[in-house]
């Protein structure tokens, strides 16, 4: 069934008034249906009242050496029904990939197997405690080398910092051991390139690492312009002042660097580093070794690769790979397998030592454990063969999402080839006065959660679309079908499309000053409740 077939199913007609999308009168509890209005839980609760019963607390010498609460707590006290109700009314205003297709673009919001939650559950990777004597853990300190192999082998690079417990913390464990580098052979630069294609985190990694941080534009396709590039590194030698490209492969773009081997080959030759944003990792794995193209260090991000947790604020993960230029300067601590088949798990930097030049420690412990678990559960079930085929249908739904959306939606770099994992499209075209905003909202209307926006920035009004492999193709036509219904409501100028979302629990809010002036605390003023939402 094709794209503009689906579409049709709708049922919106660009005749119909914007009366015909306004919702009736609105009920006395503010409820829509099955979806409840709920208060917060000092507005449920009263501070004069407990839901249980509490024994007397018998006076005791403070230890608090003059910390003690001077003022009431002030948290209301519910019953247990009343508590198990209303987090359970949040619960079901969270939209989650257990609900339906998350399309953020470069996030690859994937199904987590439960067979990943039942391994992470198991007596002895749950409950470990990161002091334990490294004698009664080695099956953990196994598990975290064999899943270091796999990355390794994944990625065709020399070892790999297994400690980084996300993305940035990943890029910035890469930088910090390219600094250590080019300090061992003394060699002090202070720039990093970044291009207009990579993600937001890049520049902001190199500015904390104490770098200037330098942008190279892309080319009409989309990619790294690699003549601005090799003019920017000029001859290279001592007076190059690059320490690093900062590249993202496949980049936001949702397009592969062609030129990513000439791109290795220019920067090694001045004399820097080549770091690879591994965010994109999915839609190569088992297909591309980034260790081939040239790349020196990659975050790998556990979460969007390899199906652990992603959201919410962790918990993240995101070992570090590196080459033999980098490897010895990997943080610590490093889990080694040793002569008799144990396992011992490297802490102290030795003089003369293999990692008596590591740069030091990224974090107090050995990393994520419960991330790691599940990680290796996912690559063990799926196997080189399977880890390849997840690339292969990312990039397949990506490109179907593309094809099936562009006589629609402006697609900027549709006409240049395939793309990878993601598909990204534009405003242009859109009705006069209306935005990817009012897309993204009409969405939500139809049971989505929007796609990530305005995101990359060289194109203006950006949609970024990832379905990941997880999807199924019926998934994926109803998906193409709710787009294409707002594509054309917003192309037609339809107004009712400029106060969605009218179904979800609240209605279109101000982000910006929500999260610039946000209120945090609850208080109560003239005897009304004040929510804590934004000014």
């Amino acid at each position: 069934m094709s794209g503009k077939a689906i579409g049709n199913q709708s049922g919106w007609k660009p005749e119909m008034a914007a009366s015909d999308a306004l919702i009736a009168a609105p009920t006395a509890t503010g409820n829509r249906a099955l979806m409840l209005e709920e208060p917060l839980i000092f507005e449920i609760g009263s501070t004069d009242r407990t839901g249980v019963d509490l024994a007397d607390v018998p006076a005791a010498p403070s230890r608090l050496g003059g910390m003690e609460r001077a003022t009431p707590i002030g948290l209301p006290g519910l019953s247990e029904q009343e508590t198990v109700r209303h987090y359970t009314r949040l619960s079901r205003q969270n939209y989650a990939i257990d609900l339906g297709l998350f399309p953020l673009g470069s996030c690859t919001m994937k199904h987590n197997p439960r067979l990943n939650e039942k391994v992470a559950r198991m007596p002895g990777f749950a409950d470990l405690h990161p002091l334990s004597p490294q004698s009664e853990v080695q099956g953990a300190l196994a598990v975290i080398h064999e899943l270091g192999q796999w990355l390794k082998t994944l990625t065709g690079m020399a070892a790999v910092a297994m400690s980084p417990k996300a993305g940035a913390h990943g890029e910035l464990c890469g930088l910090l051991a390219i600094r250590a580098a080019l300090e061992a052979r003394g060699d002090a630069r202070s720039v990093i390139l970044v291009p207009e294609s990579a993600h937001g985190t890049n520049p902001a990694t190199a500015a904390f690492c104490g770098y200037a941080v330098e942008d190279i534009p892309a080319t009409p396709e989309g990619r790294v312009d690699l003549e601005a590039l090799e003019a920017r590194l000029g001859v290279g030698g001592p007076d190059c002042d690059v320490a690093a490209v900062m590249i993202t492969n496949p980049n936001t773009c949702g397009l592969f660097e062609r030129d990513m081997k000439k791109i290795a080959d220019a920067v090694h030759a001045a004399g820097a580093f080549v770091y690879c944003d591994g965010a994109n990792f999915n839609a190569i794995v088992g297909r591309v070794r980034p260790g081939d193209l040239g790349v020196d260090a990659m975050h790998i991000n556990l979460h969007k690769t390899f199906s652990t947790p992603h959201g919410g604020g962790g918990p993240g993960s995101g070992p570090v790979v590196l080459s033999e230029a980098l490897a010895p300067f990997a943080p610590l601590p490093i889990v080694e397998r040793q002569a008799d088949g144990s396992f011992h798990l490297v802490e102290e930097e030795t003089a003369g030592a293999d990692h008596g030049q590591a740069f030091g420690r990224m974090v107090a412990f050995h990393g994520q454990m419960g991330m790691f678990t599940r990680a290796l559960a996912y690559i063990l079930s799926h196997g080189a063969d399977g880890l390849r085929q997840v690339a292969e249908d990312a990039v397949l739904n990506a490109n179907y999402i593309l094809r099936s959306l562009e006589d629609v939606v402006d697609a900027p770099f549709g006409g240049t080839g395939p793309c990878m994992h993601e598909a990204l499209f534009s405003d242009k075209g859109l009705a006069e006065g209306f935005s990817t905003l009012d897309v993204a909202k009409g969405l939500i209307d139809e049971g989505y959660h929007p796609m990530t926006m305005y995101f990359p920035l060289v194109v203006h009004g950006a949609m970024l679309i990832e379905p990941t492999e997880t999807e199924s193709k019926a998934a994926l036509d109803q998906f193409i079908m709710a787009l294409r219904s707002v594509a054309e409501r917003a192309k037609a100028g339809d107004e009712s499309l400029k106060g969605a979302p009218w179904f979800a629990p609240r209605r279109r809010l101000d982000e910006t000053l929500a999260a610039r002036k946000p209120r945090l605390a609850w208080e109560e003023a003239g005897g009304l409740a004040v929510q804590a939402a934004a000014e």
